[in-house]
């Protein structure tokens, strides 16, 4: 995802308008809102990406980073809904059933991380006591 994209949706999450942002910022609304559509992009200063970071509540680790893409991702934003839910369904059942399917879940989990390689590192899951 580029720049200017991250940007414009990042205020737009926030609830903020060009104003509000310029306001907030001390960058002028006009160059805010090239920033936004690309005409000036290249012109983007560190400074002014860092204040316009600050002003949305990230780090530049963050805008950089794969997390934040994934946030603006149709498909991913749909599996994270999917994933909600089940987690929602697994949270409103009985204890002795949802400890069944949280131990078979883990089974499931450990059955696939040794089989595929990890891309990166899962935290260690805790197994529900019997």
């Amino acid at each position: 995802m580029d720049t200017v994209l991250k940007l414009r949706e990042l205020r737009r999450l926030r609830g903020l308008s060009q104003k509000d942002v310029a306001r907030l910022s001390g960058i002028g609304e006009k160059t805010i809102s090239s920033f936004e559509t690309g005409e000036r992009i290249d012109s983007l200063k560190v400074s002014q990406l860092s204040t316009l970071l600050k002003v949305y509540g990230i780090t530049a680790e963050e805008f950089f980073g794969r997390k934040l893409e994934e946030q603006f991702d149709p498909d991913s934003i749909q599996q994270r809904s999917v994933e909600e839910d089940v987690i929602a369904r697994l949270r409103a059942l009985p204890q002795a059933p949802r400890g069944t399917l949280l131990e078979k879940f883990v089974l499931m989990l450990d059955a696939t991380d040794a089989v595929l390689p990890s891309v990166r590192q899962r935290p260690m899951l805790v197994r529900p006591a019997a």
